[in-house]
């Protein structure tokens, strides 16, 4: 138990002048009957009515030292813990072009990376996460938090319909993309901050290129993990959308781009890894799980709570008492 005003323990000093009046001064100040002899009351048994004569002094002692506990402000705290956790800050950076709703990974790539993603981000309990969504331009759609319930809900409802609604325009903009990732890490003072990187295409769009913010991240000290997402090659994709919104697919050349992405994570002291079905897809991120870890010392504290009431109740019942014992057994003729 803690006290939020401490100070006011002094007051228990006032205590040792009132038993002292108590003890020596008292009499003088009681009603009092004069007799020629006590030496006839000298053997009489004690009572315990003669006892409780002390009792509201007692009573009303205990009740200043409950008051003064009241005004200390006694607060209830858990045991404080101190522990080693792993934690980083990652920033996940993730491609909605059109392109991703290519259909090599079931269902589709950006759906194989969002069921992916969560099983990441779920096993990742004490890691700021933020998510970073491109197409033809790039924009973060979740800053860093440790609140994972609100970040996996975002996460479950990325898609790829804002190119289709024209909301951003088409194309990959990769550079824009990590260099958004990049911005929310910068200020990081995380012992290991990291960017992941998702793509299935080329970048080709965009001010800013894929090497000039890997240098950006390279300066701050992110490292940048690249994954590109789907088969090279010959691939089924959207490449049209029709009158009804759906989505027209042709067989056309994969354009993705490994050696930027490669120079990418080198750049960077990253990794790039290539995930052409689903299965490989989750070994990455178990690989990047497993290598991204850095101790942290956490020190954890409860919630303080006011604890007064107890003293304050017992403070009250101790002054009841004293006034019932005054007003009933112990009652004086005047």
């Amino acid at each position: 138990m803690q006290f939020a005003n401490p100070a006011y323990f002094l007051l228990l000093l006032l205590i040792i002048p009132f038993i002292l009046w108590y003890v020596f001064l008292r009499d003088r100040y009681e009603p009092t009957m004069k007799m020629a002899s006590t030496e006839g009351y000298r053997h009489l048994p004690t009572t315990w009515l003669s006892m409780a004569v002390h009792a509201p002094f007692l009573l009303r002692m205990i009740a200043f030292v409950l008051i003064v506990v009241v005004l200390a402000r006694p607060q209830t705290t858990d045991p404080r813990t101190e522990s080693d956790v792993e934690g980083i800050d990652i920033m996940m950076a993730m491609d909605i072009s059109v392109s991703m709703l290519t259909a090599d990974l079931q269902p589709n790539r950006i759906e194989a990376a969002k069921a992916v993603g969560v099983e990441f981000i779920s096993g990742r309990k004490n890691d700021n996460i933020g998510l970073t969504l491109f197409g033809g331009e790039a924009f973060t759609q979740c800053p860093m938090t440790t609140d994972h319930a609100a970040l996996l809900s975002m996460f479950k409802n990325v898609n790829c319909n804002l190119q289709q609604q024209g909301i951003i325009s088409e194309g990959t903009a990769i550079g824009m993309g990590l260099t958004n990732a990049v911005s929310r890490l910068a200020t990081s003072k995380a012992p290991s901050k990291v960017v992941i990187l998702i793509t299935d295409g080329a970048n080709n769009t965009g001010d800013i290129s894929p090497l000039t913010a890997a240098d950006i991240a390279k300066k701050e000290g992110v490292r940048v993990y690249t994954i590109a997402v789907g088969r090279q090659g010959k691939v089924r994709q959207p490449v049209a959308v029709l009158p009804d919104g759906s989505y027209y697919y042709a067989t056309v050349e994969s354009d993705m781009d490994p050696a930027t992405l490669k120079q990418i994570a080198e750049t960077t002291g990253g990794l790039y890894y290539s995930a052409d079905n689903n299965d490989k897809l989750r070994e990455i991120y178990k690989d990047i799980d497993k290598l991204e870890r850095a101790k942290l010392k956490v020190n954890n504290y409860s919630k303080r709570y006011e604890a007064f009431l107890p003293f304050g109740i017992g403070a009250l019942l101790a002054l009841l008492l004293e006034f019932f014992l005054r007003m009933t057994i112990l009652r004086r003729i005047p």
